[in-house]
């Protein structure tokens, strides 16, 4: 089993940038794919940015391309999500998980999901 903890949210205003972490214990998450999601009030969980274990392929949802960019790092066992241009619909709960299944934008093919980050974008 993996703990996941995401960190690096915050309260920035709309054009400024964040850079979320999320670091793994137990065992290691290399030969995972992972991926980032996030949750608004009152909205459902949704999609922001995924990669491969390797780190070679990157998946994001249209409205953070171009403006997010997702890396790992497996010899420290974290993942991060570089954000720019941050708007003030970015704003939600951030999440870390373990993918575990083939649908690489849906919440159930993802496991060990982390306790979140809140990130607030102020217009």
């Amino acid at each position: 089993q993996v703990q996941l903890a995401e960190s690096g949210g915050g309260l920035v205003q709309a054009g400024g940038s964040l850079r979320l972490s999320c670091a793994a214990s137990g065992r290691t998450f290399s030969g995972s794919g992972m991926g980032w999601f996030r949750q608004a009030p009152g909205r459902e969980r949704e999609f922001v940015a995924g990669i491969s274990w390797s780190g070679e392929t990157t998946y994001y949802a249209d409205s953070v391309k171009g403006r997010f960019a997702i890396s790992r790092d497996n010899a420290k066992n974290t993942m991060y999500l570089q954000m720019n241009s941050l708007k003030p619909e970015d704003t939600a709960a951030y999440y870390c998980a373990k993918r575990v299944g083939p649908a690489i934008e849906l919440t159930t093919s993802y496991a060990y999901w982390g306790q979140g980050t809140q990130v607030t974008v102020s217009s």
